[in-house]
Formats: C-alpha cells, sequence, structure tokens
C-alpha cells in the first residue's frame, strides 16, 4: 500500500530499530537486578499503572469520542483495502459510505461524496441522514444510492427502514460489497426489514467496485486492478444475501 521509497524508509527505520533493540539488550545485561526492576516500575508508572501482589495493573485506555469524516474522493490504498469483498474481514473495522444522491430538482443536481465512520457511536449510515440530507423538502422526490464497504447493522437497518417508511418520496439503493456478520439472526432480521420498506440492496459485482473506483476513489485516472478472487466472492456474498431475503 506504500510505494517504493516508503518501503525503503521504513526497511531502514526498521534496521535502526532492530540495531537500537539489540543494543539496549546488551546494555540491559550490565545493569544489576535492582536496576532493572526500578526501571520496570517507573515504566509501569508511566504508562498509568500501579503494582499490586506483584503485578502490574495498568489502567483501561477510553476510546477518542466517535467521529464521522466527510469528504469528495477516498485514498486509493484505503479503497483496495476496505472495500475488498473477502469473507473474512479482520481489521475492516470501520464503515465507508460512498454516495450520490438526485433530488429531481435541476438547480440542485446530481450530489455526491463519501462519509467514514470511527469507533463507536453513530454510524455513516445514520450521519449520512444528518450531514447529507440535512435539507429535506417532502415536495422534492430523491433517489439515494449508496457504495458502503459492509452491509448495514442490525440497528442502522432499522434506522434507514423508519426514513424510508417516512418519507415516502425517497427512492433508496444499497450496493455492499460484503454482507456484514451475514450469520447472525438480528442481522438477517434487519436485512429483510430494509428490504420490506423498499430498499433495494445488492452486492457490488466487479463492475461496481470499477465504477465506485472511478468515481469515488483518489486514482489519478489509473484504472483497478481487481483482485483474483473478486468475481468469486460476490456470487458467495449473493447466494448468501438472496437466502436471507426470500
Amino acid at each position: 500500500m506504500a510505494d517504493k521509497s516508503r518501503s525503503v524508509s521504513r526497511r531502514k527505520e526498521r534496521s535502526e530499530k532492530e540495531s537500537g533493540a539489540a543494543e539496549e539488550v546488551k546494555n540491559e545485561g550490565g545493569k544489576d537486578k535492582g536496576e532493572k526492576d526500578k526501571g520496570e516500575k517507573d515504566k509501569g508508572e508511566a504508562a498509568g499503572g500501579s503494582e499490586e501482589n506483584g503485578e502490574l495493573q495498568v489502567e483501561p485506555i477510553e476510546l477518542p469520542p466517535f467521529e464521522i469524516i466527510a469528504g469528495d474522493r477516498i485514498d486509493p490504498f484505503v479503497f483496495k483495502f476496505q472495500f475488498k469483498n473477502v469473507e473474512y474481514s479482520s481489521g475492516r473495522n470501520k464503515t465507508f459510505l460512498c454516495y450520490l444522491v438526485d433530488c429531481g430538482n435541476s438547480a440542485v443536481g446530481l450530489r455526491r461524496g463519501c462519509l467514514e465512520d470511527e469507533h463507536t457511536g453513530p454510524h455513516a449510515e445514520e450521519a449520512f441522514f444528518t450531514q447529507c440530507l440535512p435539507h429535506y423538502d417532502s415536495t422534492d422526490k430523491y433517489t439515494i444510492t449508496w457504495y458502503v464497504s459492509s452491509s448495514p447493522c442490525a440497528a442502522c437497518a432499522a434506522k434507514i427502514a423508519e426514513v424510508l417508511k417516512a418519507k415516502k418520496n425517497i427512492k433508496m439503493t444499497v450496493f455492499s460489497a460484503r454482507l456484514f456478520e451475514w450469520e447472525e439472526p438480528e442481522i438477517q432480521e434487519g436485512l429483510r426489514m430494509l428490504h420490506a420498506a423498499g430498499c433495494k440492496l445488492r452486492v457490488m459485482k466487479p463492475l461496481d467496485f470499477s465504477y465506485t473506483w472511478d468515481t469515488f476513489v483518489e486514482n489519478e485516472e489509473q484504472p483497478l486492478n481487481l483482485w483474483e478472487d473478486c468475481k468469486d466472492n460476490y456470487e458467495y456474498y449473493h447466494e448468501k444475501l438472496a437466502d436471507i431475503l426470500q
């Protein structure tokens, strides 16, 4: 995901760290036990811990508050990682949402953008309706299309369904790169609730990944080279979604 110069820099940095670590171990061997015990105690106190019954007790770290990041384009390396339609999405613990909004009003035109969520709290799906659709007009007809890195969780699915039931002039289609925890009964129920509310649920095909790349990614006019199992993974998720919605 990094360029060549960045890779060389990291190798140099890693080499320097390893050399420094080796020197530190060598120096450590010359210390007596009292010095090492004192150093370990100081480190524990600096980390916010305390010693109890001979064991270091580390204070719990509180995560920073939730944040929604809005933008126009996604970094290409981030896109390739976050939107990759693998079955097991290890490390992909946030949602990227690319959207198109057609308000049916020539003066407004087609709006597009991206949202990214972090930590806990309102997710990107919920934030869309407050940040990207703040001036809702009941007299307009809205056609909304999402391309998301993973399908909505149960709570978001319920909230989206409520919006669609209350605002009949909104038509919505959601393309998902992956299905989020699709084995869980509450997730399946949420997807069925969305479907019943009129939301069209789709799994992203290889062509959809290329479209999203061209429309929402800082690609420097470079084409997307799809990963080898992209089509197979699409068929896998497509079958799972069809089973859930039947």
